[in-house]
C-alpha cells in the first residue's frame, strides 16, 4: 500500500470544489489513490448545490464534512491541489503542487455548479490517468 499515491484537494471552505474533486477522484480511481480534502477556513457543511450537482452524476458526497487543512495532511499527500482560491499549502520537498483555476460555487445554484463539476471531472480524469492508470492485460 505504501506505493499508492495520495492526493489532497484544498479550497478555503472545503465545501464545494475540493469536495466535488474528492468525490470524482474516489469514484474514478476507486482504491488506487488515497483521497483527502481540506480547507483553511472550513464551512459548517458541504455546499448543498455541490451535493446536488454530484448526486445528478451518481456520486453521493452528502455525508462529507469540511475539514481543517493541517500540516500533517499535506505531509501525507503526494500531490496537493489548490482550487484557484488563494489558499496555500505548507511546502515540503518532494511534493507536487498544482493549482486548478475554477470558479467558486459558493452561493450559486446547481445550474452554476454543473459546469464546475464537469470541469473537475476532466481534470480528475487526467490526474487518475497520470497517477494510477488502470492496468490492462
Amino acid at each position: 500500500m505504501a506505493d499508492k499515491p495520495s492526493v489532497l484537494f484544498v479550497c478555503v471552505h472545503n465545501a464545494g470544489r475540493s469536495q466535488m474533486a474528492a468525490g470524482w477522484l474516489s469514484h474514478l480511481a476507486g482504491d488506487r489513490i488515497e483521497v483527502r480534502s481540506a480547507g483553511s477556513a472550513p464551512a459548517d457543511q458541504v455546499n448543498p448545490a455541490a451535493v446536488e450537482a454530484m448526486r445528478e452524476v451518481g456520486i453521493d458526497i452528502s455525508a462529507e464534512t469540511p475539514k481543517i487543512l493541517t500540516v500533517d495532511a499535506v505531509r501525507q499527500s503526494d500531490v496537493c491541489i489548490t482550487m484557484g482560491c488563494g489558499d496555500t499549502c505548507p511546502v515540503f520537498p518532494g511534493k507536487r503542487y498544482l493549482d486548478w483555476a475554477l470558479d467558486d460555487p459558493a452561493g450559486q445554484g446547481v445550474e452554476a455548479v454543473r459546469p464546475i463539476r464537469d470541469e473537475l471531472r476532466k481534470l480528475v480524469e487526467g490526474l487518475v490517468e497520470e497517477l494510477a492508470p488502470e492496468k490492462t492485460g
